[in-house]
């Protein structure tokens, strides 16, 4: 079964406390920020992860790019987000691909529920992303504290030659 994550980017921006906070500093960076953290989303669970953001400030033809592996839409200008969540639904949904919406909107959530896709609020979401992060957070710090892998074994012959070289001698 394949897993498509379509997440309607400025809801769940407004749902993220911190993206909320940096959304009113710096605008592109939030959007940033999300697409980033989709990106570690999709590497721990290999789901195709497509991110759409509303036009109304980007006004202009839809645009589509990649980051990380995550495909980034920008609807058209007069198109919502929930009209082309709605519309990528019908397009991709199969017997093979499960598609699950991340949203805070209720009506939106019933709308692609009713179009046979699963709905993940925001809110939970982010709890996933949280808990991501600290896992990725302990096992580099597991790595860290053990020590191993970070030096290279040699004999002490070597290592005098090599000091050697550092210092131009």
């Amino acid at each position: 079964m394949n897993d498509i994550l379509i997440v309607d980017g400025y809801n769940v921006i407004g749902a993220w406390t911190e993206l909320k906070t940096l959304k009113k500093k710096d605008f592109e960076n939030a959007r940033d920020l999300l697409i980033d953290k989709m990106a570690e989303y999709q590497a721990v669970t290999g789901w195709r992860v497509i991110v759409i953001f509303d036009a109304y400030l980007i006004p202009g033809q839809e645009t589509k790019t990649q980051k990380s592996k995550v495909e980034v839409i920008y609807t058209k200008k007069s198109e919502k987000a929930d009209q082309k969540i709605e519309g990528l639904i019908r397009k991709l949904q199969n017997v093979k691909t499960r598609i699950h919406v991340a949203t805070s909107d209720m009506a939106e959530q019933w709308a692609v529920f009713s179009q046979g896709a699963l709905r993940k609020p925001s809110r939970e979401l982010i709890e996933e992303i949280g808990k991501i992060d600290r896992e990725i957070g302990a096992a580099t710090m597991n790595k860290q504290s053990s020590g191993k892998g970070t030096k290279i074994p040699m004999d002490e012959a070597t290592r005098e030659k090599l000091e050697k070289m550092r210092r131009g001698f």
